[in-house]
């Protein structure tokens, strides 16, 4: 990533701390202690803050961090070890109202465990070593560890700012948005928030577009977050309850519904698409516009292989770009073409079909690879209204 970052002329400052920032209305000027301890200021249009749980970012700007803290201490281990929970899948014991998962990492025998302690160990979580945490590991788990590679323990919380943004600032990641690690899913609901907002701040600084379009950053994530957060708040509260009917439900009734549920087909490639979050869409957002065929506008592009490759080969530019499956007219080339827009079309097929295309239609996705506006006309009319709709104009040819 660093290297990528450098071939675009992007370079990441290490050890430099921001220590506060104003915004003026037409910039934001932040202060900073560089490496030295030397403290200067850094004018720029915008500001994310990408910076935690304890976001500076967001204590200046006042949005909150409404939620809970759990009792529970968290703890990591990277671990060298051995045992058949060493067998490259997932492991979780509810055996007791602590939680303890296996997660298989690469290499032989490498596996990071996460669990909880609730007891009085958690009253010296800054002491807390791996040998006071351990037996449940090995006993129950029967995992024999050889080395440990990294421990740490934590506190984690359930929490959601109020807003995603004020001003010339925003929030993304944790400094948004916070939960346990249950869901498993915190690293890719933090990129999706920078990938959210990414286009448009382009857009934005390019003059392209108005602040109408950064307002959509958080309409589209801000919902996502809150049920996200209430999600793995439900399956770590069911994880560790306590008491003789949860003890029966999470011991005896779980181990016995989830494997045979999840021997169904449909079944795992539900959890497939939750846990990936590809099940994700902005439909009845203000950038999501029309249908055709099962396509809505807001939706995930539906994922086709066809003759050895696939229609996602082209979001790698992440620009605005239209799709086509079956035939596009003269007319929506052409349009294509004077507006700078990259078209793609693709040969009918039954897999487009199946996947929930429509033959003819137009399907034009946003930088990021949402469906922007899906219509089945295919006219290219239907693109004028679009931008038109939402204030957004298309790079120049020379741009």
């Amino acid at each position: 990533m660093i290297e990528r970052l450098q071939a675009l002329g992007v370079a990441v400052e290490r050890r430099t701390e921001l220590i506060g920032f104003t915004d003026e209305k037409d910039r934001v000027t932040a202060r900073l202690r560089g490496p030295d301890g030397q403290e200067f200021d850094c004018a720029a249009a915008y500001i994310a803050g990408c910076d935690g749980a304890r976001s500076i970012v967001r204590e200046t700007i006042g949005t909150g961090f409404p939620g809970g803290t759990y009792r529970q201490i968290f703890y990591v281990a990277d671990v060298d070890a051995t045992g058949p929970a060493l067998n490259g899948e997932l492991h979780i014991d509810l055996d007791e109202a602590d939680f303890l998962g296996v997660f298989p990492l690469a290499g032989l025998g490498k596996a990071r465990l996460i669990g909880t302690v609730r007891d009085e160990r958690a009253d010296r979580a800054d002491t807390l070593r791996f040998d006071d945490v351990s037996d449940r590991a090995i006993c129950h788990l029967k995992v024999g560890v050889r080395k440990v590679n990294w421990f740490s323990t934590y506190h984690v919380h359930h929490r959601v700012t109020r807003h995603f943004r004020k001003g010339r600032a925003f929030l993304l990641g944790d400094a948004a948005h916070i939960h346990s690690p249950a869901g498993g899913q915190g690293m890719n609901t933090g990129i999706g928030d920078a990938i959210n907002l990414a286009w448009k701040l382009a857009s934005a600084v390019a003059g392209r577009a108005g602040d109408s379009l950064l307002d959509t950053y958080e309409a589209e994530r801000i919902g996502f977050a809150r049920r996200l957060v209430a999600t793995t708040d439900r399956i770590f509260s069911f994880a560790t309850a306590e008491g003789r009917i949860a003890d029966i439900l999470r011991t005896r009734v779980a181990p016995l519904l989830i494997p045979r549920a999840a021997a169904f087909d449909a079944v795992r490639e539900f959890m497939f698409r939750t846990v990936s979050q590809i099940m994700l869409n902005y439909r009845g957002g203000p950038l999501s516009h029309g249908a055709a065929g099962h396509v809505h506008g807001g939706d995930r592009l539906p994922w086709v292989r066809v003759d050895g490759g696939d229609n996602f080969a082209p979001l790698a530019t992440m620009d605005w770009q239209v799709h086509a499956y079956g035939i596009a007219s003269a007319a929506l080339a052409a349009w294509c073409t004077a507006h700078n827009v990259p078209l793609h079309r693709f040969d009918w097929q039954p897999e487009h079909e199946a996947a929930g295309l429509a033959r003819d239609a137009l399907y034009l996705l946003r930088p990021d690879s949402y469906v922007a506006l899906a219509d089945g006309s295919g006219a290219p009319s239907a693109l004028d209204r679009y931008f038109g709709d939402c204030g957004i104009q298309l790079p120049a040819l020379n741009d």
